[in-house]
């Protein structure tokens, strides 16, 4: 994975809400032109001319739904992107586990101010980790202090460097054995003190999940969130190497810099990121999720104000339980989330009353502004 992959899937950039040749531009998907959207196909066009294989986007206002694509889906092939594609949607996924942890709650069958050690005795111990002083609220909102496996330096060469992933892209690795790369680093910070991205914390949290249901966390994401919104392009694919269709495929450079050769990356084995970034969508399930969340459907208000209680980041943007929200040039603020992974990079994202959405998806890891396509849909003039 290439370093801005590597930002997407740790969310390293907090500043933005993802980490984030040509060939028939332009291509519209059902109720193309909708509303005009000028300032987002515009943005869409400029991702693919900054060198994005292909973009694919579906927004939803007051004027019903628009979706668009721009570029690519297969650089062999020419072949272009689809507003139907599923995508590896990344650390998207973090939302939906804070949803059902939320629904656990709200059913009694636990408490946010669990501790850690309480679900998982003795798996966050060593190198001054303390499961016992961190609770399922601070992994939820990043302030665990949790070391972040993904900065491993040996798991970037085996998984996100190009001999290390053409080598490893089919390994299976267990929950377990990704938080045990954590705990052989020692805390970034003592809990509760800061804030810092670890995708460790919603490993630990896809396993609390577990804990207290006796099923895969997959299954109950299926069960209470896939399920009741028929998102039928959504899944949670465990170890599943493929993409199912529609879908385009997807690049990267594989290295810790943004130019030399481009590779397909469309096949891997997503048990390396777990509950922390595996599940697969596409931009009107994505939509269709976040309305849904923000209108009440699948939270009650108490659990709905616990998620959109967040710790500020910077001037602009602040994290709550599995959400982000960000404050746009015009004043708008947009709840959603950011998602990358090999070859893709993902943002989904919603105004508090769920009346403005828009998901969208690049096929390269490498270049493109995701925050401005956001930026135009939302403040540029439609």
């Amino acid at each position: 994975m290439t370093v801005r992959v590597r930002r997407a899937l740790v969310a390293v950039t907090a500043v933005a809400l993802s980490a984030a040749l040509a060939g028939p531009a332009g291509a519209a998907g059902p109720a193309a032109g909708q509303g005009g959207h000028e300032a987002t196909r515009q943005a869409m066009k400029a991702a693919v001319e900054d060198g994005v294989p292909g973009v694919t986007a579906t927004a939803r206002d007051a004027r019903g739904t628009w979706s668009a694509t721009e570029g690519v889906g297969d650089v062999r092939t020419g072949e272009p992107r689809s507003a139907r594609d599923r995508y590896r949607v990344g650390s998207i996924t973090k939302t939906f586990v804070a949803t059902v942890l939320l629904q656990l709650e709200a059913e009694g069958r636990l408490s946010l101010d669990d501790t850690v050690e309480k679900w998982l005795p003795g798996v966050v111990r060593g190198n001054g980790h303390d499961g016992s002083r961190i609770t399922l609220r601070q992994l939820l909102n990043h302030t665990s202090g949790i070391s972040n496996y993904t900065a491993d330096e040996d798991f970037g060469r085996r998984y996100f460097l190009k001999d290390g992933f053409f080598e490893h892209r089919y390994d299976t690795l267990s929950p377990e054995d990704l938080v045990g790369i954590a705990m052989s680093h020692k805390p970034d910070f003592e809990p509760g003190t800061s804030w810092n991205y670890s995708n460790t914390n919603y490993v630990l949290a896809g396993l609390v999940i577990e804990k207290a249901t006796g099923r895969p966390y997959g299954e109950e994401v299926r069960r209470r969130v896939i399920a009741p919104l028929d998102l039928d392009a959504t899944s949670v694919p465990g170890t599943r190497v493929t993409v199912p269709r529609p879908s385009s495929r997807a690049y990267s450079k594989l290295s810790e810099t943004t130019t030399g050769p481009t590779y397909d990356v469309t096949r891997l084995n997503p048990s390396l990121a777990y509950a922390a970034g595996e599940m697969i969508s596409n931009s009107s399930d994505l939509n269709r999720f976040y309305t849904a969340l923000f209108r009440g459907r699948l939270l009650p208000a108490k659990q709905l104000a616990e998620m959109t209680d967040t710790v500020p980041l910077d001037k602009d943007n602040a994290y709550g339980l599995g959400l982000q929200r960000t404050r746009l040039s015009c004043g708008v603020n947009v709840w959603g989330h950011g998602g990358g992974i090999h070859g893709s990079i993902s943002d989904a994202v919603t105004t508090r009353d769920g009346r403005h959405s828009l998901a969208f998806n690049f096929n390269g890891d490498w270049s493109g502004d995701t925050a401005a396509v956001i930026e135009a849909e939302y403040c540029g003039s439609r």
